[in-house]
C-alpha cells in the first residue's frame, strides 16, 4: 500500500479538535524540517498520514499523535530520497502483511541491537489495527518495549530510503526497487499462535536480526 500526499487537503474539514491538534503537529514538524520542507508538504504529508489512520481507526483519541509520527518517518526517508539529508547511517526496513508483529518485534530488537548506529523503520502491506498483544509480550520478556508502536503502511519515500529491505511473508506486496538489498526471512506468522508459539518466532526473529545486524557493521 503506498499513500501519497494529495493536494488541496483543508484543515477546515475537519472536527475542530482534530484540526487543533493537526496544526500543534504541523508546528512542531516545521521546526524539526527548518530548512529542509515547507509548511506546504508538511501539511500534506501530515494530512495524508492521518486520513491513513482515520480510515480505519476505532479509537480516534490519537490520530493527530500517530498521523505525526508517521508523517514524520516519512519526511526523514523523503529527505534522505531527496539527497537533502544524509547522516551516512545504514537504514533498515522490516516488512510483513499486517505489520502486527513479525517486522514490529524485529523493529525493536534492531532497534535495540543498533541504538543510534543505524535507522530502522517497519511497514505492512495490509496493516492491521494494533500490534499483536502477545508480541508485545513476548518482547517485554527480553526487556524490549513495543507497546508504543502501531501498525502502518509502507510507503515509496521509506522503501526508496532504506539501504536493506527485510521481508517476512508479503510475498508479491512486498516492494521491489532496483538497487536495493534485500532480503526475504520465512517466519511463521504469529497472528494465530499461543504465547509460546510466539516465543519460538520471537527467538527466531532475534537470530535473523542479530545476523543482519553484524552484516551491515553493528
Amino acid at each position: 500500500m503506498t499513500l501519497h500526499p494529495m493536494p488541496g487537503h483543508t484543515w477546515e474539514s475537519r472536527h475542530p479538535d482534530e484540526r487543533v491538534a493537526l496544526r500543534q503537529a504541523a508546528a512542531r514538524l516545521a521546526v524539526d524540517f527548518a530548512g529542509v520542507y515547507g509548511a506546504e508538504t508538511i501539511e500534506r504529508f501530515l494530512a495524508s498520514s492521518f486520513d491513513q489512520f482515520a480510515d480505519r481507526a476505532t479509537v480516534t483519541k490519537f490520530l493527530p499523535l500517530l498521523a505525526e509520527r508517521f508523517a514524520r518517518q516519512r519526511l526523514h526517508a523523503l529527505a534522505r530520497v531527496e539527497g537533502l539529508h544524509d547522516d551516512g547511517r545504514p537504514v533498515v526496513l522490516f516488512l510483513c502483511t499486517h505489520n502486527a508483529g513479525r517486522s514490529q518485534m524485529a523493529l525493536g530488537f534492531f532497534q535495540a541491537l543498533a541504538g543510534d548506529g543505524a535507522v530502522a523503520w517497519s511497514g505492512g502491506s495490509e496493516p492491521g489495527m494494533r500490534v499483536n498483544p502477545l508480541a508485545v509480550t513476548a518482547m517485554a520478556e527480553r526487556g524490549i518495549d513495543i507497546s508504543g508502536e502501531f501498525p502502518k503502511p509502507w510507503t515509496d519515500e521509506t522503501v526508496r530510503a532504506a539501504d536493506v529491505v527485510v521481508s517476512m511473508g508479503c510475498g508479491d506486496a512486498c516492494p521491489v526497487f532496483p538497487g536495493k538489498r534485500y532480503e526475504n526471512w520465512e517466519v511463521d506468522d504469529p497472528a494465530a499462535e499461543d504465547l509460546d508459539g510466539v516465543r519460538r518466532i520471537r527467538d527466531d526473529v532475534e537470530r535473523r536480526v542479530r545476523l543482519l545486524a553484524a552484516s551491515v557493521g553493528l
